[in-house]
């Protein structure tokens, strides 16, 4: 797996700040990388399985040129079915990963600490799927509905 805590970098930040976020960013990327593989390929619906872990979905919902945005989704047992749901935007030219929207989102916090705290978890949640052993690959994409 890619380390992405031995990224060095050349300025010193302070948490919570808008470099930091942009580092954070930068982090997501790294992982989606060792998740996904290629970003800039991905395409439709994949799911994966690992014993004794939850199946995870990811599910492409807009492609543009320069970015990518998709749901990822703990298909976890209950009601409701899949959470929890996260938002994220890849942005290819600037190898940056946002998560834009999270279910369970609070309205209290300013801006900067609402994408701070969405990004944590994505990058947290990632780090977990990968030490689980999950993987999207062209073998866990769904085929096209007709």
């Amino acid at each position: 797996m890619v380390n992405d805590a031995l990224t060095r970098v050349s300025w010193r930040t302070k948490p919570r700040s808008f470099v930091a976020l942009m580092a954070l960013y930068e982090s997501n990327y790294i992982r989606l990388c060792a998740l996904a593989g290629d970003l800039a390929t991905l395409t439709g619906e994949h799911r994966c399985n690992v014993p004794g872990d939850c199946e995870l979905v990811l599910r492409v919902t807009e492609r543009c040129p320069y970015t990518t945005s998709f749901l990822l989704t703990y298909r976890l047992p209950g009601d409701p079915p899949e959470y929890p749901d996260m938002r994220v935007r890849i942005y290819h030219d600037a190898r940056l990963a946002e998560a834009q929207e999270w279910s369970l989102a609070s309205a209290v916090e300013r801006e900067l600490d609402q994408r701070w705290t969405r990004n944590v978890m994505l990058n947290k949640w990632l780090e977990y799927c990968l030490e689980r052993g999950h993987h999207f690959s062209s073998a866990t994409e769904l085929p096209a509905a007709p």
